[in-house]
């Protein structure tokens, strides 16, 4: 039964897709190497199961899955990685880690086998937005990167991410493939359902609705033209007086997060960043080309096209944000007030207050009900949900309205909103009929579940692996010693 299983794969268990997701922005320590014709003994001791970082360890081969080879140090410096990062390893062991690796590089292999062909400039682009987005979170710079992973230069350091990248690609394409057309009838969902013992039952947590009505300051018109006119002047100077575009960036561009990389970002066709209207206006350039002032829900930008490489398009903007005034400010808090007041009077309903004032446009034709993004519906567990609106929504009873609350964006700007609970569930005992969805989805998951245990078990049988000795004592979860 899924309630019962300990060692779930990689494709399910959130504790292994957690340390996927981190392997695969951060960790630049696990090499797949080609399998050479016969390795050469290594040195032998009695492995240490914590994650302790005192052991010192002589490096050699620790294992070899098909055609990948694992090293010791792989090991030990993911770990480190792990925990450059904040990562939390507790209950975590090496062994743990180690056979992680081993399932990356099973499925990497037969991927190889069955040909399943990964895109490069993909791979290229993803190693592209990893190393930007680290700098822009570590505030640290290319040089200050190479010398924390002690890498000799930035083509090293760019390689041996591409290498981790094209493993871990090679092996999601695998576990796609494996998946593939599973799926879970009602009487196999209500067999599931039947076959656990009531005393084992899972437990759901609380579940509500939130809707939320949002009021934003209007920007004075005055302003909106004062920027447009400050962005047109920055293209006129580039263009007409050579200046550098990237300066302009670093004196004048009010998105801090791309500042140090002068503005740029990498976008793809076939990957969406960036919101639709830059992202349009960006794939519509010629190379060396500036865009008109381009409005998006941040302000107003300037996008200069540096190069195309097929599907990728290395991009500079500037962004201005245009300022608020006080009394702006003011008059937006009172009108919010004032639809309050409407809704706790009974004068109209929370959903048509929504429909017709908010200026959320995500929301207000869902009369302000927040979608899950996890299930698309309305309905949330609330020990899930944002902290931060778990914090506004907490004290809530069922349709009570909250007092007007202040969201402030990253980039400053301020917006108000009230927020309402709806058809709240107190936690509760699994219940076939309340909660079919839920249990529809844990039954889909076990049989995922069985799936790759019955397609890893297989290919292990018929895969070259051979593990060195001190990774023999290891208890695995699944059969890599082939007893």
């Amino acid at each position: 039964m899924l309630l019962k299983i300990n060692n779930l794969k990689s494709t399910i268990n959130p504790m292994r897709y957690a340390l996927t997701v981190f392997a695969i922005l951060f960790s630049v320590a696990i090499q797949a190497q080609e399998i050479i014709e016969d390795e050469k003994p290594v040195a032998v001791k009695k492995i240490d199961t914590t994650l302790s970082s005192g052991a010192q360890k002589i490096d050699g081969v620790a294992a070899v899955v098909g055609e990948y080879v694992i090293l010791d140090s792989d090991v030990d410096q993911n770990i480190m990685q792990l925990k450059a990062q904040g990562a939390s390893l507790v209950g975590v062991t090496r062994c743990q880690l180690f056979g992680k690796l081993m399932e990356d590089k099973l499925y990497a292999h037969h991927a190889v086998q069955d040909s399943i062909v990964v895109s490069d400039a993909e791979i290229r682009s993803n190693v592209d937005y990893q190393l930007q987005q680290f700098m822009a979170q570590s505030g640290q710079s290319m040089e200050e990167l190479l010398k924390l992973y002690d890498h000799p230069n930035e083509k090293a350091f760019r390689d041996e991410m591409y290498e981790i990248n094209k493993s871990q690609k090679l092996a999601s394409e695998m576990q796609k493939k494996i998946l593939k057309g599973i799926e879970i009838t009602p009487e196999e969902t209500r067999q599931f359902f039947n076959q656990i013992p009531k005393d084992e039952r899972p437990t759901f947590g609380t579940e509500l609705k939130v809707s939320q009505i949002v009021i934003e300051p209007i920007i004075a018109e005055e302003e909106n033209q004062r920027i447009i006119d400050q962005l047109k002047q920055f293209k006129a100077d580039v263009i007409e007086n050579g200046a550098n575009f990237r300066s302009k960036v670093v004196l004048y561009s009010d998105d801090k997060a791309s500042v140090s990389e002068g503005g740029m970002y990498t976008l793809n066709r076939k990957k969406p960043r960036m919101v639709k209207e830059f992202r349009e206006v960006a794939f519509s350039l010629q190379e060396g080309e500036i865009s008109d002032p381009v409005k998006t829900e941040y302000g107003y930008h300037i996008i200069y096209l540096e190069k195309i490489r097929g599907q990728e398009f290395d991009v500079r903007h500037i962004l201005l944000i245009p300022k608020v005034s006080d009394a702006a400010v003011a008059e937006a808090r009172e009108k919010l007030e004032k639809i309050r007041t409407r809704i706790v009077n009974g004068d109209i309903s929370f959903a048509d207050a929504a429909r017709e004032s908010s200026d959320e446009k995500e929301t207000r034709s869902e009369g302000g009900f927040l979608i899950n993004p996890e299930t698309q519906d309305y309905n949330f567990e609330l020990t899930k949900i944002d902290p931060e609106v778990y914090g506004q929504i907490q004290k809530l009873e069922d349709g009570e309205v909250s007092l007007v609350q202040t969201d402030q964006s990253r980039t400053g700007s301020v917006k108000f909103k009230i927020l309402m609970v709806s058809d709240r569930v107190e936690e509760h005992v699994a219940d076939y009929s309340r909660d079919y969805l839920k249990i529809k989805e844990l039954a889909l998951n076990e049989k995922r579940i069985k799936a790759i245990d019955k397609w890893q078990n297989e290919k292990i049988l018929d895969t070259y692996i051979k593990i060195n000795n001190e990774y023999r004592d290891c208890e695995f979860s699944s059969n890599w010693l082939k007893n």
